[in-house]
């Protein structure tokens, strides 16, 4: 089993419980945050070992929380993956732009979900 600590920040709970379920049967530990600055508390708490990033959040949307984020270095190394329902052109440039490592497209596929975290924690290892 897994000992890898996911945070989840997204404001939809439907959202938060489906990914929640889908990768606690993977043997993660997953947190939750229902928005940016609950976000910013829960890394100061756990260190997570990836970040699963929604990016229309209240208060402070994903590109800034990710930015924020970035200049932690508790947190260096820690991936930061852009869950979105945004996919029009140049979307997932943008979350890249922001400094997102990656980009997963909304609605999940649930059964991709645990093979595209396990992806993106192997290439945080490596960096």
């Amino acid at each position: 089993m897994s000992e890898y600590r996911i945070l989840y920040i997204e404001d939809n709970p439907e959202n938060r419980l489906l990914v929640r379920r889908v990768l606690e049967v993977e043997g993660y530990k997953v947190f939750e945050a229902d928005g940016g600055l609950a976000g910013l508390k829960m890394v100061e708490a756990i260190t997570p070992d990836l970040v699963l990033m929604d990016i229309n959040l209240p208060e402070i949307d994903g590109y800034e929380l990710t930015s924020r984020l970035k200049q932690m270095p508790h947190m260096a190394g820690v991936p930061i993956i852009a869950m979105t329902a945004n996919v029009m052109k140049g979307d997932r440039e943008r979350t890249l732009a922001a400094g997102c490592d990656g980009y997963i497209q909304k609605p999940i596929d649930v059964d991709q979900l645990p093979a595209q975290v396990e992806r993106y924690l192997q290439q945080g290892k490596k960096s």
